[in-house]
């Protein structure tokens, strides 16, 4: 069974830790209502997926903010800062999350933009991106209500190849629904893939024995692959039980194995830009590539991280949550301790294990 707990676990205690975390009982999840949405009247995409988001999610108008920002990857601080303010303006106490409808801008500065708006902006760490960054109230906290328990709204990007491929990134959030978990329901695999690549496989450390996050229907998997690429030439790479979530360490995923993805599959691979969404520095991978596979979340850095297991999500605490029905939202943002640099991006409320909510 999962190694449940009442608290949430201290992240100075786990820097170096190899042993299963305390994984925090959570005690609820965010709901439809408690979710803003900001949409970029500058942009089409923006436009377009923040119309099919609020139809598809039932968002009032009371929801929505609309904004005029520039589209480039790079928010300057005025636009930040008056961004803020009119979140701050617009959204009352009942807001806890919110869902950015683009893809750019996602970063201020080194901060990714969704830890500026949920932190506050860190000018400082941009004078050396890989030191350690503010430490995030919500990691492995149990709160389903994290503005009101934390003073921190987790942010997510609505972020996709295109509009077609944002409304589709959308309704599988929505299918995802408690789809899992029930008694005599499908059965489905986590893959956790330690690779050749010793900067970017230091999250491998953290896989956990699969004994320790058992439930029925559910599948933990640590495999040896040297890339994820490999994986397309085994024969059961499209076979056996769907993918529920997919992590790795390296630069590239490339072409994505054929997996067979759930609704609400996460996945993510640690490198240094991949939360640079519009064009990753040095050839890497962006994490948009998870979504156009199949994903229905994933994250990525928007500056140089180094590898700090912290800066990345804990594969045991974002398995851990998402099991016990919490959003994908909340499950990224409480398996990163420190998230100043993390961009998130896919549908926020998908939670195929938690309840169906009523039409």
């Amino acid at each position: 069974m999962l190694a449940l707990l009442t608290g949430p676990a201290a992240w100075a205690q786990e820097r170096s830790s190899t042993r299963a975390p305390a994984i925090a009982r959570i005690a609820g999840r965010l709901q439809a209502p408690q979710l803003g949405l900001v949409v970029n009247r500058a942009d089409p995409y923006s436009v377009a997926v923040g119309a099919h988001y609020r139809r598809a999610r039932r968002l009032s108008a009371e929801q929505v903010l609309v904004v005029d920002l520039p589209i480039g990857a790079q928010l300057g601080i005025e636009d930040f800062e008056r961004l803020r303010g009119a979140i701050t303006e617009r959204f009352g106490d009942k807001i806890q999350a919110l869902a950015l409808a683009w893809v750019t801008p996602y970063a201020v500065g080194c901060n990714s933009l969704a830890g500026a708006l949920a932190l506050g902006h860190d000018e400082a760490l941009c004078q050396n991106s890989c030191r350690p960054s503010r430490p995030s109230a919500l990691y492995n906290s149990p709160s389903g209500r994290p503005w009101r328990d934390h003073g921190v709204r987790p942010v997510m990007h609505l972020a996709a190849a295109s509009v077609g491929s944002a409304r589709a990134l959308v309704d599988r959030g929505v299918r995802a629904d408690g789809s899992l978990g029930r008694r005599g329901g499908a059965t489905v695999r986590a893959r956790l893939l330690t690779t050749d690549d010793s900067a970017r496989n230091v999250r491998a450390r953290l896989y956990p024995e699969p004994a320790l996050l058992r439930r029925p229907g559910v599948q933990v998997e640590v495999e040896a692959a040297a890339t994820v690429e490999r994986l397309d030439g085994q024969a059961d790479a499209s076979a056996g039980a769907p993918v529920l979530l997919l992590q790795t360490g390296q630069a590239q995923v490339g072409r994505l194995p054929r997996q067979r993805w759930v609704a609400g599959a996460l996945a993510d691979h640690l490198t240094s830009y991949g939360g640079q969404l519009d064009a990753p520095g040095d050839g890497q991978s962006s994490a948009m590539a998870w979504i156009e596979g199949g994903a229905t979340a994933s994250h990525g850095s928007a500056s140089e991280p180094c590898a700090h297991v912290q800066k990345f999500p804990h594969p045991q605490i974002l398995l851990g949550h998402y099991l016990q029905g919490a959003t994908a939202i909340e499950a990224y943002w409480k398996s990163v301790a420190w998230p100043q640099q993390s961009v998130f991006i896919g549908e926020p409320l998908a939670a195929p294990y938690g309840a169906r909510a009523s039409p």
